[in-house]
């Protein structure tokens, strides 16, 4: 009787064991299923062929305001302090903002390595210390935001500051 019952233990053990096996059709399904929604939301657009031309590749880009109007660029205004660098003009090009001092400054000398006129300026926001990278400043809202949007590309999220 312990035979019985333990061929049929094993048996039953076996069969649990090949059931739960992940079956390859199942992952190629998925895949398939992963690279059709992938080229639904590809979409190619092909310009239309003459005879005579050449093939341009167009690279969009965010497009400047009409007019250079910078108005409506958005601007924080914050009291802050100058800790270190150049002295900060009424507008500023913020590139990072820092909660320790030594990263604050690192970034800072990388810019001062590459040119900019950049300082590290001290601000209070509900009571935490935050330290801002500024890489360059000026006078106008004009120019600070053309080098804002010329700065984007290599610092994301790069704002204008107005200092108080």
């Amino acid at each position: 009787m312990k035979k019985f019952f333990l061929m049929g233990a094993a048996v039953c053990a076996i069969f649990m064991m090949s059931s739960c096996k992940s079956k390859e059709s199942a992952y190629k399904k998925a895949y398939e299923k992963a690279k059709a929604q992938q080229t639904e939301n590809t979409t190619t657009v092909t310009p239309p062929v003459q005879q005579g031309t050449t093939t341009q590749t167009v690279t969009p880009v965010t497009p400047a305001p009409v007019n250079n109007d910078y108005s409506n660029v958005a601007v924080r205004n914050e009291n802050v302090t100058v800790v270190e660098g150049s002295p900060l003009k009424q507008y500023g090009v913020v590139v990072a903002s820092v909660t320790i001092k030594s990263n604050g400054a690192a970034l800072m000398q990388k810019l001062a390595g590459q040119g900019y006129n950049s300082c590290l300026a001290q601000a209070q926001v509900n009571g935490q210390t935050f330290y801002r990278v500024v890489a360059c400043s000026y006078d106008t809202k004009a120019d600070a935001a053309q080098k804002r949007a010329q700065l984007e590309g290599q610092y994301p999220g790069a704002w204008l500051l107005y200092k108080k």
